[in-house]
């Protein structure tokens, strides 16, 4: 279902709110579209946003915050979203003054249902992690044409997202990962966005992709695919980063440097073709 998502990102002069679809894993991709040559703002950016909806995955907390300061400073506002094609395409969303949280996807929106349940569709206790299903009058009543697909989405009026997330007391959700993409360790469930995110903070690192990979003690072992931007980075200096801020079945057990990763032509990385 994750292929449904939408890769688009439509900026019209002078709105009032600019809507960002999920067009990558990363909210640098609003980054860079607002990036002159210079790496500078460009001036029409700042002149014509005033509030900015970005949904898609949960992002970094300390990335969010540096981007909300940005933007800020150029006299707008931000909030984190989340949607996908199937829910036309918005579930939830921050709201648009000092109530947002920063690195969530906001509370649901008017006349929408989340909960998150388990695999037996059963709801989790708050701050649990939880797949991610929703009902609305947003929702699509399934597939054109493909009742096949429709049943694996759609079961007793929820959508099934496939995306696993975490709900607090105040109702507020955290994006954690997709759900095909968890790795599961020794019967412990590890997900490649808290890899990702700490082997990015690893001097020298540009780029990062965690994937899970059959191990015959453990089931399966956490690999990294790294691109350097120091060439003098080890695979031994990014390990030793890890364990100092990872649980030890969360450390990944393989690291192998490329010179790129696969991306779809909007700069998502495609875990799936590095599992392959």
């Amino acid at each position: 279902m994750g292929d449904h998502r939408c890769a688009v990102i439509r900026i019209h002069v002078r709105v009032s709110v600019l809507f960002l679809a999920r067009a990558a894993d990363e909210p640098s991709v609003w980054i860079r579209g607002c990036r002159g040559s210079a790496g500078r703002p460009r001036d029409r950016c700042r002149r014509s946003r005033r509030e900015v909806l970005q949904p898609g995955r949960r992002g970094d907390v300390g990335a969010a915050r540096r981007g909300h300061a940005r933007r800020s400073r150029a006299a707008g506002a931000d909030a984190e979203g989340y949607g996908l094609t199937e829910a036309s395409p918005v579930l939830t969303m921050n709201p648009l003054d000092e109530k947002g949280r920063l690195g969530t996807i906001g509370l649901p929106a008017p006349s929408t249902l989340i909960r998150l349940v388990d695999d037996d569709g059963k709801d989790v206790p708050l701050g649990e992690t939880g797949e991610i299903i929703a009902q609305g009058p947003q929702v699509m009543q399934g597939y054109y044409n493909r009742p096949d697909e429709t049943d694996k989405v759609i079961k007793e009026g929820w959508l099934y997202t496939g995306d696993m997330g975490v709900m607090d007391t105040d109702g507020y959700v955290r994006i954690v990962d997709r759900k095909k993409d968890m790795i599961l360790v020794s019967g412990f469930n590890v997900y490649p966005n808290e890899i990702e995110d700490i082997v990015a903070t690893c001097p020298g690192v540009l780029e990062v992709a965690a994937v899970g990979v059959a191990d015959e003690k453990s089931g399966e072992a956490v690999k990294i695919f790294v691109v350097k931007k120091d060439p003098n980075l080890t695979k031994e200096a990014i390990i030793n980063h890890c364990r100092q801020h990872l649980t030890g079945y969360k450390v990944p057990k393989f690291c192998e440097f490329r010179e790129e990763l696969p991306k779809t032509n909007v700069g998502k990385i495609l875990r799936r073709m590095l599992k392959d």
